[in-house]
């Protein structure tokens, strides 16, 4: 680093007279630019400016004020600093290392959420599945989920940059070349939807390929136009839980071999309801898909209200930046639309028996009472309790609803287990 001294600059005059509040008026300036001299690199140049004097005076009624000399330090920075010499260099990108950048790429967390939602349509939806097929439901969504992913951080790699939580991100490091990521969402886009197309069926293979499109082409892109972002991606969040009800031949819409059934409560009917009635019924996997897009907003706002400063360096539309009350609102509104989601559409559709509304009101008076908070305060504490509790509430009710699924009668299944094992020892 070098640094220009320069001294004995000769002192300018300033006098001034003000009158009222209206500003400067008739104002004398004098100064001076001779006899400027600097050492160090900036001497030459320096020397090179003619020894000038300029003088601008206009007249006053007061005395000037002379001026204390002033001495000017001016640092000039050489970049790069001498004492670096090179840069480190990125370690080579052994199998284990290429691998956990694949899994960053893919959000390894969050493609996760993604094959246990597709698992528990599988194991909710009442038509009998295959082993086979339930594996190439879990890898297919795999796939189409890192595909997603990775094309979603080569869109925003200058944006990450930005934030603080994603500026680790393989391809903001420069880990791999965007042509790398590319490659890899490419080969993952192409063979998730094929795997379900090939092993499961078409319908489940389109809600694949579909949710690549609508995450990477429409919610990337709108986060930074628009606060509607949110709702758009809390349908992507939601379609996994379809592709695996569609992975057991599940339909989605009303027709003749599927018509829209209800289940009401026993206390109500004089017969009991059979299990063939209401299996394939489509409200059952409107349910499933109302339960998972309205989980996503008390889960989603809560982080967005607590990197809402990287939200906003990075330049996104979010609710937790443009109308921080707004985005508890629309939290704690979709946490109260999850009670009637779970007491009363859930066991009518016949997804569940009705002993499910009684148990998932518990779970669902937690996360209510966090998104009453966040809503009442809206401070990162109340954010950070509320996303705490929105990740335990959703296995939870999952658990629960595979527990009171219709035809799963645990309790019947154990006790006719030991009568029969009692049976066999008598004989």
């Amino acid at each position: 680093m070098l640094r220009r001294q320069c001294a004995s600059l000769r002192p300018f005059y300033i006098k001034s007279r003000y009158t009222g509040t209206r500003g400067l008026r008739n104002t004398s300036i004098s100064f001076f630019t001779s006899n400027l001299r600097c050492s160090g690199a900036g001497a030459a140049a320096v020397d090179s400016i003619p020894q000038a004097k300029e003088t601008h005076t206009w007249n006053t009624d007061t005395k000037a004020e002379r001026l204390p000399p002033v001495s000017i330090s001016a640092p000039i920075t050489i970049y790069p600093p001498p004492h670096v010499t090179e840069y480190k260099p990125l370690p080579a990108l052994t199998p284990s290392r290429l691998l956990k950048v694949y899994s960053e790429l893919s959000k390894a967390r969050l493609t996760f959420l993604n094959v246990l939602t597709a698992m528990a349509g599988v194991a909710l939806c009442p038509l009998p599945t295959t082993v086979p097929v339930l594996l190439a439901t879990a890898l297919g969504t795999t796939l189409c989920s890192a595909s997603a992913n990775a094309i979603n951080q080569l869109i925003e790699a200058p944006f990450d940059a930005q934030m603080p939580r994603t500026r680790n991100r393989p391809l903001v490091r420069r880990i791999i070349t965007p042509f790398h990521a590319a490659g890899f969402a490419t080969v993952t886009g192409i063979a998730g939807p094929v795997i379900l197309w090939t092993f499961v069926n078409p319908i489940t293979a389109s809600l694949g390929a579909f949710n690549i499109i609508l995450y990477a082409g429409v919610y990337t892109p709108l986060k930074r136009i628009s606060v509607a972002n949110t709702w758009v991606g809390a349908v992507v969040g939601g379609i996994p839980g379809i592709m695996g009800w569609t992975a057991c031949n599940g339909h989605l819409w009303p027709s003749a071999i599927s018509p829209i059934e209800y289940v009401p409560p026993p206390f109500l009917l004089d017969y009991a309801v059979p299990l063939t009635e209401a299996a394939d019924n489509p409200l059952s996997a409107l349910a499933l898909f109302l339960l998972l897009f309205s989980w996503q907003f008390p889960h989603f706002n809560a982080i967005a209200r607590m990197v809402r400063t990287s939200y906003a360096q990075g330049g996104y539309r979010m609710l937790s930046v443009t109308s921080p009350r707004k985005n508890t609102v629309v939290s704690l509104r979709h946490t109260l639309l999850l009670l009637p989601i779970c007491s009363v559409l859930t066991p009518l559709a016949g997804l569940t028996t009705w002993a499910f509304a009684a148990t998932s009101i518990v779970p669902n008076a937690l996360l209510l009472r966090s998104a009453w908070r966040f809503w009442r305060r809206g401070g990162e504490k109340e954010a950070r309790r509320l996303f705490h509790d929105s990740l335990w509430y959703l296995p939870v009710i999952l658990v629960l609803m595979m527990v009171h699924k219709r035809g799963a009668e645990w309790k019947d299944r154990i006790v006719g287990q030991e009568e029969a094992s009692k049976d066999v020892e008598v004989q």
